[in-house]
């Protein structure tokens, strides 16, 4: 008699599969591949004693453990198989390029050497004319007489247009006379007094009589101070409708054109004077204590390449900006003869001085602004990259260098230029460049 099994409906544990060993998993879907597992021991006959019975349940029961087993190990490989290729990288991808041997020229490295680099103090900006003064209106009227443009060179004190104003011209002359009249007054009051004090000598005048002379001369002296006044006012209007220039220079804008009207405060012209240009800056905190007014700054122009201008420090502003927590600094350039051109970007450097520091290229130093807070550097040494934390000084921005105050030893090797193939704990060789 051949015992025939019946159909099993398993289930496995879903924590179960995750522990048990990689093996390939069974096709359970498939009947045939179902029915050559469950065939793998010969038939069994019953015996008419339930001995062997007993021990052909107990073979059936191991069969279908190990189907359950089989199960189980391919859905625990089939999650591995998932979360590979969830992450997008093969297992031990994370150390493949501390592994790979990294091949550099010896232009990849620098050395690092004690050497004396200049302290200073860099700002950039544009170049602005120091002199820069808005021609308004200060009447209102119509403009006349105005024959300059820009690049126009001009005086100082030298009239550029006139505004036809109504009435000021005319205020101004009957202010004039208002004048004439009250002096008229004042002589003949004046003669009458004379006249009043000698009768009053003489007896033949009392002396309330005298006192009258002598108030309608002091009435009359005030209606001159009076007149004059008004006068004054008059005059000053009228020199309202001069437009003059108050420096030498350029006028480098006119916003209107001769017939225009215009109001008072209404811009006409604007006059600049590059004889001197500023450089308006901003600097650190910790900088600003170090620059005074006076001291010599070097400037360069993309405009003038391989030259070299000098200047000054004009002034420092004695309170940083809440916000950025940065002083401004205002230098001056000399331009006697106009060959620099407002509006140029320059940079300038204040000189401090000079120390003896570790001084390697700042492209070498990582993970930070070069503003003496720190970064790191990746050192070569023994074939091994390792990476390595410094702490930064000075900056010499023309040179390109930093000074190192901890962290880097003289005659150490550092990469140049760090890519992202470079990490910490890679094997590195170092060949001769190619010709």
């Amino acid at each position: 008699m051949r015992l025939t099994p019946h159909p099993l409906h398993l289930t496995a544990r879903p924590g179960a599969a995750r522990h048990a060993p990689c093996v390939p998993t069974p096709d359970l879907s498939d009947e045939r591949t179902m029915s050559r597992r469950l065939q793998i021991v010969p038939p069994l006959h019953l015996s008419p004693r339930g001995g062997s019975a007993r021990v052909s349940t107990v073979r059936m029961m191991g069969i279908v453990g190990a189907v359950v087993f089989l199960a189980a190990c391919g859905a625990s490989g089939g999650e591995g198989a998932s979360a590979s290729a969830a992450k997008g990288e093969a297992p031990g991808a994370s150390d493949t390029r501390a592994k790979a041997l990294l091949v550099l020229t010896s232009q990849d490295l620098v050395v690092a050497r004690s050497a004396e680099i200049g302290d200073a103090v860099v700002l950039s900006g544009p170049l602005q004319p120091k002199e820069v003064v808005a021609l308004r209106a200060r009447v209102g009227g119509t403009i006349t007489g105005l024959r300059v443009d820009r690049g126009s060179p001009v005086r100082g004190g030298e009239r550029l247009a006139t505004i036809r104003a109504a009435g000021i011209v005319s205020q101004a002359a009957g202010a004039k006379a208002s004048v004439a009249a009250a002096e008229a007054n004042r002589a003949l009051a004046q003669q009458r007094l004379e006249a009043a004090r000698s009768l009053f000598a003489a007896g033949a005048m009392s002396a309330i009589e005298r006192q009258s002379a002598e108030a309608a001369y002091e009435a009359a002296v005030a209606q001159v101070a009076a007149a004059k006044a008004q006068e004054t006012s008059a005059s000053e209007a009228a020199d309202y409708t001069s437009v003059v220039s108050p420096i030498d220079g350029v006028v480098s804008a006119r916003t209107r054109r001769d017939g225009e009207s215009v109001a008072p405060n209404d811009e006409i012209l604007t006059v600049v004077s590059g004889r001197t240009l500023d450089l308006a800056g901003q600097i650190g905190v910790d900088d600003a204590a170090r620059v005074r007014a006076g001291q010599s700054v070097t400037f360069t122009l993309d405009a003038f390449p391989g030259e070299v201008f000098r200047g000054r420090v004009a002034r420092v502003d004695p309170v940083a900006d809440p916000g950025t927590r940065q002083v401004g600094v205002h230098v001056e350039l000399p331009n006697p003869g106009g060959r620099i051109v407002g509006g140029q970007f320059a940079r300038g450097r204040i000189a401090l001085g000079s120390v003896t520091a570790i001084v390697i290229p700042m492209t070498a130093v990582q993970g930070g602004a070069l503003d003496g807070k720190g970064g790191y550097v990746y050192v070569v040494a023994n074939g091994r990259i390792s990476r390595r934390a410094v702490t930064l000084g000075v900056r010499d921005e023309a040179a390109g260098t930093v000074a190192v105050t901890s962290g880097l030893a003289a005659g150490e090797q550092v990469i140049a230029t760090p890519t992202t193939d470079v990490v910490d704990g890679a094997a590195v060789r170092v060949v001769a460049p190619k010709e």
